[in-house]
């Protein structure tokens, strides 16, 4: 008569084995977890070249969901907006960044311009870099931001956490002004597309349109070869995309310089302080005394 035998591990091999677990996390990292800090409901779409444990799902506001992509995946992360699916049928569509795959789930396809997106290629192990980026090339719909931790190398955020929708002139405004057209998508001019006699850096030179993308979002792909300043790189590290990341991370208008804002406690006054560095500007913003509460800074 045969019977099942149960094996259990040992204290010390049960240790060894978590141990060993977390080791090869730290070691190859690659994990992407995503946050809605949207105060609305947002249905992320996800498109690779090896399809992660889904491609569509709801995220509502406050929730996260992780993936753990393999070795040498490369794909694009977005997030969807007004969405509607049928409870009976699952089927439905996006008043944003529509996958057009008439469900939640992708399937395989990618976001319907105007849409931010997340990419990433990710290294295949043994201290390769991963590659990211958060790309305004396809146009933009909702504020994303990309934060890196545990990695080893030039490891930065990106992204854009700006609302371009209340910024975007009215050639470019999409979707009833709740996303904001690339000037490609707009006008399909080569020039405005880096196409035909404009496909090479040499000749696709960043329009008036790109440009004011690259003001408010200075890390993010304005055009299509914005890659100098747009591409990051990091080794062994997870990864958090945040939709709708708080506006304090930002502290720069499209059309204005960057101000730092300081509060010197023993002198009762404000200090203002002109930022002329053309970079993302990353200040905190410290909660001021009450009696300053209605103290208004106003871009110059």
């Amino acid at each position: 008569m045969g019977f099942l035998r149960t094996h259990f591990l040992s204290p010390p091999f049960l240790f060894l084995s978590l141990l060993l677990i977390v080791f090869f996390k730290g070691v190859y990292g690659g994990g992407i977890t995503l946050i809605n800090r949207c105060d609305y409901t947002i249905w992320p779409g996800i498109l690779g070249n090896t399809q992660l444990e889904s491609t569509g799902f709801e995220l509502s506001p406050g929730a996260t969901r992780a993936f753990q992509p393999p070795p040498g995946w490369s794909g694009r992360f977005w997030g969807r907006t007004g969405c509607s699916f049928d409870s009976a049928t699952g089927q439905g569509s996006c008043q944003t960044a529509d996958c057009g795959s008439n469900q939640m789930e992708c399937n395989g396809n990618g976001a319907t311009p105007p849409a931010t997106l997340a990419e990433f290629t990710i290294g295949s192990g043994g201290g390769a870099m991963d590659f990211y980026d958060v790309s305004l090339v396809d146009g933009y719909n909702i504020p994303m931001m990309v934060d890196s931790t545990g990695g080893s190398g030039a490891c930065q955020s990106t992204g854009c956490a700006a609302d371009l929708n209340r910024r975007c002139p009215a050639e470019l405004r999409g979707g009833e002004g709740k996303a904001c057209r690339s000037a490609c998508e707009a006008f399909g001019n080569p020039e405005y597309c880096c196409s035909g006699a404009y496909n090479s850096p040499a000749a696709c030179k960043p329009s008036l349109y790109s440009e004011m993308f690259k003001s408010a979002c200075p890390k993010s792909y304005s055009y299509a070869f914005d890659d100098a300043s747009s591409t990051f790189t990091c080794s062994g590290a997870d990864y958090t995309i945040t939709f709708c990341p708080s506006s304090a991370r930002l502290s720069c208008h499209p059309l204005h310089s960057c101000v730092r804002v300081h509060y010197i406690s023993s002198l009762r006054r404000v200090q203002v302080t002109p930022l002329t560095v053309p970079s993302i500007c990353m200040h905190r913003i410290i909660p001021l005394p009450r009696f300053l509460n209605k103290i208004r800074v106003i871009p110059y």
